[in-house]
């Protein structure tokens, strides 16, 4: 097949969706590959790069104009102008944007949208949602120790002791236990919060204490074992004595970040102004969960704006809503080992001297199926 990777041009993303590593091996499998000229520059894949790999370097027409084209994000208007009916796309499409999905519906491309993989032990090589988050939990702390006005670990010297950071890391899912990794390796003192109690013990292992809220009702217990890997919202009740407890650890912190997302939802308020007041002046707010707030405006925290730092109350709130893309070059070499997963299950390697195969859409299989968004014109996303 022949497949473009062209550049991605929505504002601030730097990442690719094919390296040099993965194009390689696309090529290997007898596959033709487009790569638009300077799309990996941002994740320090060159077009030598590229070209040493096996690829061919064109312009964004001979990218769009392969039969599959490989993504990050969702093509803008112009980009879908580019690609003819019965183009293949793989990319992190957004099943929950109906807008743009129906968009995509009457462009005529056979979509599939790599969020939407179920989370198996089958589909984890290709868990887009894992691997970025993985990334955007690192550069969360990074982030906040770099607008933090204080050092992380203890530091004893003859001028007198300076104390460790305190950190509250709200919702521990792979980003929250990525942050926690990461904040511990720099010395913080951390305190971790989330609705799963199963997740209590990789907390501890992880050297962090957990904010434990007991659960007082049969109701509680269920929707706190979330569904799918997946928190799912919790009793008011519940929500109630978790933002008591919550509030008290981080009027203590230096250093909160917030996580907290259910797949199709508003993100869920954890952060109110109340608690922010009652934080100390410099203190730190990574909203991970920025821009996705109640009808799109907020975050974890209402006070976050998106893809900006603010002072509220004398505290700082980071609002980056594209934390993977401030790491492009890791971030893109996980993306595409993703991409390169799924498409042994759309487009099958090819036995050794044989023609590389064409694209295969079976939805006798679970992923192929969960993934598939659009084709012959019509939104087939499963609801």
């Amino acid at each position: 097949m022949r497949i473009g990777v062209p550049a991605e041009v929505m504002a601030g993303e730097s990442r690719v969706a094919v390296t040099p590593e993965t194009a390689r091996k696309l090529v290997g499998q007898g596959h033709e590959v487009r790569v638009q000229s300077g799309a990996g520059l941002r994740a320090s894949a060159t077009d030598s790069a590229y070209q040493a790999a096996g690829a061919q370097i064109v312009d964004a027409a001979g990218a769009y104009g392969s039969e599959l084209v490989l993504k990050v994000r969702a093509p803008l208007p112009a980009e879908r102008a580019l690609m003819q009916p019965g183009t293949a796309l793989v990319g992190m499409l957004n099943p929950f944007d109906a807008d743009g999905l129906a968009a995509l519906a009457a462009a005529g491309l056979t979509c599939f949208a790599l969020e939407a993989a179920p989370r198996t032990t089958r589909a984890q090589g290709l868990d887009v949602l894992s691997s970025q988050a993985n990334i955007a939990g690192y550069k969360a702390v990074m982030v906040a120790a770099n607008q933090y006005g204080r050092i992380f670990p203890m530091l004893m010297t003859a001028a007198g002791t300076l104390k460790a950071a305190r950190v509250v890391i709200l919702g521990v899912g792979v980003a929250g236990l990525q942050a926690i990794a990461t904040a511990k390796r720099l010395g913080a003192v951390i305190e971790a919060s989330d609705v799963r109690p199963s997740v209590k013990e990789q907390v501890e292992s992880l050297g962090a204490k957990f904010i434990d809220v007991p659960y007082e009702t049969a109701e509680e217990k269920e929707a706190a074992e979330g569904v799918g890997g997946y928190a799912r919202p919790m009793p008011p009740s519940w929500l109630e004595r978790q933002q008591v407890e919550v509030a008290q650890r981080v009027a203590q912190a230096d250093i909160v970040i917030s996580t907290a997302l259910i797949p199709g939802r508003a993100a869920p308020v954890l952060i109110t102004e109340e608690m922010v007041k009652s934080m100390k002046p410099g203190s730190v707010i990574v909203d991970i969960a920025a821009g996705k707030g109640p009808k799109g405006v907020g975050g974890n925290c209402p006070l976050t704006e998106a893809d900006t730092t603010v002072q509220k109350h004398g505290v700082f709130i980071i609002g980056e809503t594209n934390l993977p893309a401030l790491v492009p070059a890791d971030s893109s070499s996980l993306y595409a080992r993703n991409v390169l997963d799924f498409l042994k299950l759309i487009v099958p390697p090819a036995a050794k001297g044989e023609p590389a195969a064409s694209l295969q859409v079976d939805l006798e299989d679970d992923i192929v199926a969960a993934c598939l968004m659009t084709q012959g014109g019509e939104v087939k996303r499963k609801s």
